[in-house]
This record gives structure tokens, sequence and C-alpha cells, in this order.
């Protein structure tokens, strides 16, 4: 065996390097992830390994690199390699890309970056149907997984190619530690979370969620009819869907909404440029072409036509005000506020979407007395966020902090309107920029791509 003197001094100037770099990443990462819990700097023990790797390699880290064939040059100059063997050389080289790569896109993944797309319409125009964000995990601090066994870019089911079923194993499961980020979530924010009522599912009808079905049909029907709703699964926090929303209510916050505006402590927010709200429009019998619609900026998704002359579909202000200058459009009335089905806590208020609340958002140590008219809108924290008891006519001291998230669609959005709060540790990160658009209204070479959003990092 050779000396570890030996083994420094065979060495290159690219190893010392290499060795340089790579443990100053890693001290950096775990003094990140150990902020607030220096216990975790236990984790330095791995240390040592790094410098193994990169300089006196008492584990043979490269022992398939044996097997590398001679080349052309090599043979002429006779040199010989009794263990050459080409395929293996080649698989083993695939495995270590592939595991490298894995590693590296699962750290990326979970602490950095994110990738996620706007599956719908609830933050149109801000965001579009189709466009792809890059979601910057580090500005509020990256979580540390609940779930650490994981396979990376996959939420929480494998793809159909790969046999389906959890791309995540159970156990273990980590408590929720947020690392040291640099800003907080504040009102306007856009925010990707984890969807709140995600906990429960019905594997064959996801949409509406568990608790929206259970209120329609029944827990008793939807627990036992698995040909229409499926088995019911429990998924850990950071397995739950991807949301994004605006943030309207941040912690200590006091929120009303009374005929679509929303009041924050007793104050009207200001509308923004793109909010929206669905809207019957009638026309003196003309139709309104798909072309015109198109200028106008409503999609062929969010288009209905009710009856001869009569059409719906949601619009911002400014779209409303070029609507009206149409000579054929005869009326434009905002949709009733019966449209938007029962709200949180679901069948125990009778507010809408249109006029809900007040509503107190929770801050972390606030202490609030819990009454019979209050109890329904707080018991979700207790018994699914922070797994405490809580009863009425006794004070209740909240663990986390809790934000109130909606769409600038706000006709077309399933939001905390629906279903309630979003504690801390469900929030993911901010979408940083758009790396991809697509509107899947047009063919290709004919605006597929929307080339103008690619890069956009601005949300208003």
């Amino acid at each position: 065996m050779k000396s570890f003197r030996d083994r420094i001094k065979k060495v290159t100037p690219k190893g010392w390097v290499s060795c340089g770099v790579w443990s100053v990443v890693y001290v950096v990462f775990v003094v990140w992830v150990a902020w607030g819990d220096w216990a975790s700097l236990g984790w330095l023990v791995l240390l040592p390994i790094i410098l193994d790797m990169f300089t006196t390699k008492y584990i043979p880290w490269n022992w398939w690199k044996k097997y590398k064939p001679l080349t052309k040059e090599e043979e002429k100059d006779g040199k010989q390699n009794p263990h050459a063997n080409s395929w293996l050389y080649t698989i083993c080289s695939w495995i270590d890309a592939i595991v490298f790569a894995l590693v590296a896109v699962y750290f990326i993944n979970v602490y950095i970056f994110q990738n996620y797309q706007i599956p719908t319409s609830s933050l149109e125009k801000t965001m579009r149907v189709g466009d792809f964000l890059c979601v910057n995990k580090m500005c509020y601090g990256a979580r540390v997984p609940n779930t650490p066994l994981s396979m990376p870019l996959v939420q929480h089911t494998m793809p159909a190619i790969l046999g389906g079923g959890k791309s995540y194993i159970e156990n273990p499961q980590w408590g929720y530690k947020r690392l040291k980020g640099w800003d907080s979530v504040e009102k306007g924010d856009i925010v990707v979370f984890n969807f709140p009522t995600g906990d429960t599912v019905c594997t064959k009808m996801q949409n509406p969620d568990y608790y929206t079905l259970c209120h329609m049909y029944g827990k008793r029907t939807v627990e036992n009819r698995k040909d229409v709703f499926g088995e019911i699964m429990v998924r850990p926090v950071d397995r739950r869907e991807n949301y994004v929303k605006r943030c309207v209510g941040t912690p200590g916050d006091s929120l009303q909404i009374v005929d679509n505006v929303v009041y924050i402590d007793g104050v009207a927010e200001p509308k923004h440029p793109y909010l929206q709200y669905c809207y019957v429009v009638k026309t003196d019998g003309h139709v309104l072409s798909g072309s015109y619609l198109s200028k106008l900026g409503i999609s062929k998704e969010d288009r209905a036509k009710l009856a001869d002359g009569v059409y719906h579909f949601p619009l911002t202000e400014s779209m409303k005000m070029e609507l009206e200058k149409n000579p054929h459009v005869m009326s434009i009335e905002i949709e009733p506020e019966a449209n938007g089905g029962d709200v949180y806590p679901l069948g125990h208020n009778a507010w809408t979407r249109d006029n809900y609340g007040p509503i107190y958002i929770p801050a972390k140590g606030d202490t609030v007395m819990i009454t019979e008219e209050n109890y329904w809108v707080y018991k979700r924290i207790a018994d699914a966020y922070e797994f405490k008891p809580m009863k009425i006519g006794e004070p209740y001291v909240f663990e986390m902090d809790y934000y109130w998230m909606m769409g600038d669609n706000r006709h077309k959005s399933a939001d905390s309107r629906y279903w309630g709060f979003v504690p801390e540790d469900h929030i993911v990160g901010r979408p940083m920029f758009v790396w991809l658009s697509i509107e899947k209204d047009n063919p290709w070479g004919k605006g597929h791509i929307r080339w103008k959003r690619i890069g956009l990092s601005h949300f208003e």
C-alpha cells in the first residue's frame, strides 16, 4: 500500500485546485444549512471524504478507469493494459456521468432553482398559460426537504414510462426547517407554494381537491367509490402540487372582500392593471369573431358562448373599455357572485367569492381566543398544519406565519377564498424569469412560441 507521503506527491495541480474548490463549496453549503442550528455543523465530518476524492484516494473512487482501452497511439508505443474492457468501461462511464448529474440536479432543484409551468389562467395576464418559469428557492430561504430520498425534477409521481408510482420514499421524513434567505414574502409578490389542501388526494379525481369532493358528495361516498374517485393517498408537504398566486395578505393582516374589492385593515388595495373579472357580454346579434377576441387578448380556453349574441369571458379594465367601444356590444355585466360556489371554510359561513370575510391572517406567536364564530376558520390550521388541539373558549397560539394568496384572474382562480391560509412551511419560492413561453392556440411557426416573453423577469 502506498504511504500517505507518496499519495500526496502524486497529486496534480488540477487535483489540488479541484479539492480546494469543492471543499469550499461543501463548507459554505453546510454552514448555510446549519445556520441557526449549529449542531448540523457535524456534517463537516464528511469533509475528509472530499479531500480523499481529489488527493490521497484511499477509497478507489475511479476503480473503473483501469478498464479504459488503449488508444491507437498507445498501442503503437507498445503499452499494454491487461484489464482493458471497452464495454465495461463505457457502461461505468455512463453510470458515473448519470449519478453525478442526478446528484447535482437534486441539490440544485431542492435548494437553489426549480422549473415550474403555468397550467391555468388564474394569473392571466401577469403570467400566461404555457409560461415556463425558473423559480428562485433561495430568496425566501430554501426548505430542507421533508422527503430527502426522491427522484430529481419529479414532484410526486414518476412518469408512466418509468412505471408511475411515487417519486419519493416516505421514510425518513424530516421536520420543517427553512434555510437563511435574504427576503420575506410581501404583499404583491408572486409566490410559488405547495397546495395547502393537497395533503390528501383522490388518485382518479385530483381536481377539485379531496376536501371539496367530501363537501360535495360526502366523505363516505368519496372513500367508498374507488371506481370513481380512486385510492385515497396522503402526501408530505414538499410533495404536494405546486401552485403560483399573488400574495394579497401577510401575517397580522385583517382581510375583507367587498364587491370584489380587497380591503386590508380597512384600506382598499389598489387595483392591479392585470386584474380580471368574468363578464357576460351581449351584442345586437353580431358574432364576435375569434380573430377579434384574440386581438382583444382573450384566449380560446377563456371564451364561452352562452347563446346567440351572448358571451362570457374574463376582462381586464382596459379590455373592458376597449370592448365597450364596439358598436355591436349592447351590455357588459359582471358575472353574478353566486356562480363562485362555496368558499372556505366550506359549509360554515355565508361568505361568497366576491364578498368575503372579514378574516384575520395569523402571525407566528399570535394568540387568538377561539369562539364559535372563528372556530372553523382556524380549525384546519390546528388539525392539518400545527397538529395540536383547539377548543372553543380557549386561547390558541399560532406556531407559524400564514399568508393569503389570490389569482389576478379573480373569477377563474381557485385560491385562498376556497382553501384558506397558506402556511409558511408551504412556501417554495419566487419566479425569477420566463425561460420558455408556449401559445397553444397558435401553430408552430405562427406564434406558437411567445418570443417576447422569454427572459421576462419583472412580474408586476
